[in-house]
């Protein structure tokens, strides 16, 4: 009976799987097909006449490599300041006694209940008083304080050995130093978790970039694939757009698979009680 569970288990798992991976394999497979043997046998694996023209044309007719370099930059960018600022604050939120830390703490919990879509106006507004629209600045400022990753690190350093920063300040370490020699080391696998949630939410943000950009040469990925589609007058070129949607997707399984070690510690971690 024992065995039958764990098959059935195995199986369970292996039909989410397949029924997951599917569409993404029949992306990168039509995105090497034209559009005629696209909707003649959306569902082959294999095709007769494999062409590299799809990927060549979005490479020509749009500049994607300047799409790609913006996407990637600010996405970056955007990681690298979430996770250091988010690790700070939450490290001061759970070691720390300061005055109104738990109001402070619940009004960032507050902001995290609010629709993105609210703040879109008023930060247009102060991005265009700042004189910073249509610049990297304002792609990236505002996606560097997050209330979940405050929240994400607060929450593993409330479980922190107290002994370890005690160690440390006898061994004459300042709190600067407890944090990033000890704390920070420690909490790698909440780190990657955070990068990685980080990474992706930004690579795939569209209405902001939307907004604040209005020239080709700072528009994003997801913007410049959506203005491409919009593009076609009379015949929609699937197999463009398909390859488009492919570059889109490398680097987010790039930082993936660079992440997914601590990725799935950081989940076993969680699931397991002291």
């Amino acid at each position: 009976m024992r065995k039958f569970r764990i098959f059935f288990g195995y199986l369970t798992l292996i039909i989410i799987a397949v029924s997951m991976l599917y569409p993404f394999f029949a992306m990168v497979n039509l995105s090497f097909a034209n559009n005629n043997e696209i909707f003649s046998n959306p569902g082959s694996f294999f095709h007769s006449n494999l062409t590299f023209a799809n990927y060549k044309n979005v490479f020509t007719e749009i500049p994607l490599s300047r799409y790609f370099f913006n996407s990637l930059l600010v996405a970056t960018i955007t990681t690298i300041g979430q996770v250091i600022f988010a690790s700070l604050a939450g490290y001061a939120f759970a070691r720390l006694n300061f005055k109104f830390r738990n109001t402070l703490f619940l009004i960032i919990l507050i902001t995290m209940l609010v629709p993105p879509q609210v703040n879109i106006i008023p930060l247009f507004f102060i991005m265009r008083e700042m004189h910073l629209v249509n610049t990297y600045q304002a792609l990236i400022l505002p996606a560097l304080f997050g209330g979940f990753g405050i929240f994400l690190m607060r929450q593993y350093f409330l479980g922190f050995p107290k002994d370890l920063e005690e160690s440390a300040k006898i061994d004459g370490c300042n709190l600067l130093q407890t944090f990033f020699k000890i704390a920070l080391p420690l909490a790698l696998p909440t780190v990657a978790t955070l990068a990685i949630f980080t990474f992706v939410t930004t690579w795939n943000s569209f209405m902001w970039p939307l907004i604040i950009t209005n020239s080709e040469s700072m528009r994003t990925l997801p913007v410049g694939l959506a203005i491409y589609k919009g593009s076609f007058r009379e015949i929609t070129q699937w197999g463009e757009l398909l390859a488009c949607s492919v570059i889109c997707t490398i680097p987010v399984i790039g930082v993936f698979l660079a992440g997914k070690k601590y990725f799935i510690s950081d989940i076993l971690q969680g699931g397991v009680k002291e």
